[in-house]
């Protein structure tokens, strides 16, 4: 059991809030993906981030790492995940782990209806190292662009 003082240091700047997705905006992936942030440190996060990726008919994303781990929950259409080389299919409420470091990445199944996930970083830190180019960059500096 957690005592006070821990409790405190932990979450002493995250006040209450209700996020809207629909009231937010939606930042461009590119590629047919767009992501609504939803707790950053914006809203004071200190332990960890999440938020939602849209995909388009027949989106996907690069192959990419993190420096903490993450989890995915499908929140609408289908998905091919590949973690570490390996390709599943994903469906609603169908939830991913992903260790730091692992390669991954997720495309909509499908080439007529959109795809939904919301995501969680285990850290408020989390970078993305795109596996192609080695490029990394932290993942709330991809909430700078407003999707069109």
């Amino acid at each position: 059991m957690s005592t006070p003082s821990q409790d405190q240091t932990c979450c002493a700047a995250f006040h209450p809030v209700v996020l809207r997705p629909a009231e937010l905006t939606a930042f461009s992936r590119g590629g047919g993906a767009r992501t609504i942030p939803l707790v950053t440190q914006a809203v004071g996060a200190e332990v960890f981030l999440t938020g939602q990726t849209l995909f388009e008919a027949g989106a996907g994303i690069p192959l990419h790492t993190h420096n903490c781990p993450e989890s995915v929950t499908i929140l609408e259409g289908e998905a091919i995940v590949e973690i570490d080389g390996t390709e599943h299919r994903v469906t609603r409420f169908d939830t991913t782990y992903v260790p730091a470091g692992t390669p991954h990445r997720f495309r909509n199944a499908s080439d007529t209806e959109p795809m939904r996930i919301l995501w969680i970083y285990a850290s408020v830190d989390a970078t993305r190292t795109l596996v192609e180019t080695g490029t990394t960059a932290r993942v709330d500096a991809e909430h700078t662009k407003p999707a069109a």
